[in-house]
């Protein structure tokens, strides 16, 4: 062999070698590399799948604890309705109750204010200071008189009837009987009088 041969003259067989072991590294490579690149796109798919699945179930939790959440208040809110419904009844009840009891209580009163006029009546001069006491104490009870003087308009509403005399269309109140009360602008008990048609 001549060593003065430039390297770039290589024999034919020589160099189809070398173009063949190219070749083979080539091709060797090839196939690894895209089974590499397969794999890792793979995997990212897997990861992209796993990660949407976590965030659908993170969503769907979420939005069930969202759904409880709303639920609760909704509940919460119907129950404070609830109670303040309650309270405003309990307060008007007490309230109904405290005037029905004053309105009896006042009721049972006013045989003994009956006695009193009465009494008044019959002894004007001797009870004279008593009638002032009598007017005070019916003032802070709240007890009003119901007009019922002589020639007062007769109205049913305010005066109970129990004698009529006369033939005429109009009528009058002509007596009291027993006087009629109101109690918290109510009429307590109607004013028994004797009315006069005219």
């Amino acid at each position: 062999m001549n060593e003065d041969r430039d390297f770039n003259e290589t024999p034919d067989s020589e160099r189809s070698n070398l173009e063949n072991a190219e070749n083979n590294v080539s091709t060797d490579n090839s196939p690894s590399r895209e089974g590499i690149g397969e794999a890792v796109i793979g995997a990212a798919e897997v990861s992209a799948k796993t990660a949407k699945i976590f965030k659908k179930k993170k969503k769907s939790v979420d939005d069930e604890q969202n759904d409880k959440i709303n639920e609760l208040i909704n509940d919460l809110q119907r129950t404070r309705a609830d109670f303040e419904n309650f309270r405003r009844q309990t307060e008007i009840q007490k309230s109904q109750y405290g005037n029905v009891v004053k309105f009896t209580t006042v009721k049972k009163m006013l045989p003994l204010l009956d006695d009193i006029e009465r009494a008044i009546a019959a002894n004007p001069d001797t009870l004279a200071p008593l009638t002032k006491s009598l007017e005070k104490t019916t003032k802070e009870l709240g007890l009003t008189k119901i007009p019922s003087e002589a020639g007062v308009e007769f109205n049913p509403d305010l005066h109970d009837a129990v004698m009529v005399e006369g033939d005429g269309d109009t009528e009058l109140v002509g007596e009291t009987l027993r006087t009629g009360y109101y109690y918290e602008n109510e009429v307590l008990r109607p004013t028994m009088v004797k009315v006069i048609k005219q």
